[in-house]
């Protein structure tokens, strides 16, 4: 592994590396279980449209009448909505990580993901994450979504540092290949124990 370079700067996702995925699958079948919902429709109906959401394209309440309000329902869309922000959780562990080593090693850290707007910004709040993020390249926000590499060079662009000080914390395997397109270095976000030993190993040392 490359050790030699100095790192500057972090990318991390959210869902799945600072907080729970959020409105995945899983979160999917339990509203369906909840709410009587015909699961497969559901899901059908949230993979035809969801990209279009995540890319900034849609308001949540757009998405939602796509989704499940395209007929009368028992429940209203706000009940729902409070649903879906309930399975964003965050992961302290990996948030307290992350502001101790940019604090320690005064780096910059960016969050680069794909996520609707108003999910994200409700995970922004509910996680603190402006509390040390410096800037956020959020697909709803730049409308392209990972893996468009276009992502990644509008991070780039905003960071203003040399890709090689770059290091990309994500819990998608195809996504670090295609930052790693860019010259930017990846960790795999498996859990927290594994990913503070690959942050030791590129000088990034939690005391």
């Amino acid at each position: 592994m490359e050790t030699t370079t100095k790192i500057t700067t972090l990318f991390l996702d959210i869902g799945g590396v600072l907080g729970t995925n959020g409105w995945d699958r899983n979160a999917r079948k339990e509203a369906a279980e909840k709410y009587g919902l015909n699961l497969a429709d559901m899901n059908d109906r949230h993979h035809l449209t969801f990209d279009t959401y995540e890319s900034g394209k849609l308001t949540l309440d757009e998405y939602l009448h796509r989704l499940v309000f395209f007929e009368p329902r028992s429940f209203t869309r706000e009940d729902f909505k409070e649903f879906m922000l309930e399975k964003s959780l965050p992961f302290p562990d990996m948030i307290k990580m992350i502001c101790e080593l940019k604090e320690k090693y005064k780096l910059k850290v960016a969050v680069v993901n794909n996520e609707g707007r108003e999910l994200n910004e409700y995970r922004i709040r509910k996680f603190g994450l402006s509390k040390f993020v410096d800037f956020f390249v959020s697909s709803a926000f730049a409308h392209f979504r990972k893996p468009d590499a276009d992502i990644y060079k509008l991070a780039l662009d905003i960071a203003q540092v040399p890709a090689e000080n770059i290091l990309y914390l994500e819990d998608r395997q195809l996504f670090i290949q295609v930052a790693a397109g860019l010259n930017i270095k990846g960790i795999l976000h498996r859990n927290y124990e594994e990913t503070k030993a690959k942050l030791a190993e590129y000088g990034l040392v939690q005391d």
